[in-house]
């Protein structure tokens, strides 16, 4: 049985909200992943909560960078649109 990488992926995905958003991503992923391979039987189940804690924490660290993305490319619109308003 493969052992679970719960710390490793609560880190990542405390990371993610306090450091480097993108990687609550890569915390996302391998705790679906370990999540799977829990459920099949092939990971060891222990650290269940540590993995379930570090995949929320990294679906909210990806919700929070993909609202900055956006809040970024309206601001950089409404610049843009200011800018053309302005030379009129």
């Amino acid at each position: 049985m493969k052992p679970h990488r719960g710390s490793l992926i609560l880190v990542l995905g405390i990371l993610s909200l306090v450091l480097c958003a993108p990687l609550g991503i890569a915390a996302w992923i391998m705790g679906s992943g370990d999540i799977k391979e829990m459920d099949a039987g092939v990971m060891d189940p222990s650290g269940r909560s540590l993995t379930t804690a570090g995949r929320i924490c990294g679906i909210i660290g990806t919700i929070l960078l993909a609202i900055g993305v956006i809040i970024f490319f309206i601001a950089i619109a409404f610049g843009l649109l200011g800018a053309a308003v302005g030379h009129h």
